[in-house]
């Protein structure tokens, strides 16, 4: 069996995510920055029967993304599925008009050269495999952007149009890329917001494989 590699992995939706494709037989990888968590999450997850190890490594700093996930497949093995789902710092979402050039340093870094760091890392195994997925988790200023969260919007913006062309590019190779958009917060408890629910979600997108974009939930008004 292949493993999955979550970005972001944490307590919420990381760990839900990681129960849902464990409970199908994957090996999962961990990453975020924190070792000392990710060693209790493995713990947890493995105490449910879930094949899991931590890889710390800063989203930010692209050479040490693609680093834990290289290490992650030496020790998982090849990474079929990636999951990118960070969440994003409070201190980029400043108002627009407050918002400098620096400010977006941040953001970019987080959204956008985070992202294609983790793609370029995993698309080699994944076209030896012949098959894979990507799964982009976004709010929802990916779609509607919010002048009081202007680095997220922009940032997210870029996001989602790398996600969308790599979609359009990669589907011949058996590489299904979709986005999940989750308008506000993940909700323990909400019907179409808990982790457990995107969990589910995701796997779906993961199996059904049609489609760039999808909701979690209706955007908010």
């Amino acid at each position: 069996m292949t493993a999955l590699a979550v970005v972001g992995a944490g307590p919420g939706l990381g760990a839900a995510v990681a129960r849902r494709f464990g409970r199908e037989g994957y090996d999962v990888a961990l990453v975020a920055r924190d070792q000392g968590r990710l060693d209790t999450l493995a713990g947890e997850l493995a105490a449910d029967g879930v094949g899991a190890r931590g890889f710390a490594a800063d989203v930010r700093d692209p050479r040490a993304l693609a680093a834990a996930l290289e290490a992650a497949a030496a020790a998982v093995g090849p990474i079929e599925v990636l999951q990118y789902s960070p969440v994003p710092h409070r201190d980029f979402m400043r108002p627009v008009l407050a918002t400098t050039h620096t400010d977006l340093i941040g953001p970019v870094e987080f959204s956008v050269y985070g992202p294609v760091a983790a793609v370029q890392q995993v698309l080699p195994g994944m076209r030896g495999l012949g098959r894979g997925t990507i799964l982009f988790v976004n709010g929802g200023t990916a779609v509607v952007p919010h002048p009081e969260r202007a680095g997220t919007s922009i940032a997210f913006a870029a996001e989602s149009a790398y996600g969308h062309l790599l979609h359009d590019r990669l589907a011949a190779e058996g590489i299904h890329v979709a986005q999940l958009i989750v308008p506000g917060a993940i909700v323990p408890g909400h019907p179409r917001k808990d982790p457990g629910v995107l969990a589910d979600v995701l796997w779906s997108l993961h199996q059904d494989r049609h489609g760039f974009r999808h909701f979690a939930d209706d955007l908010d008004s």
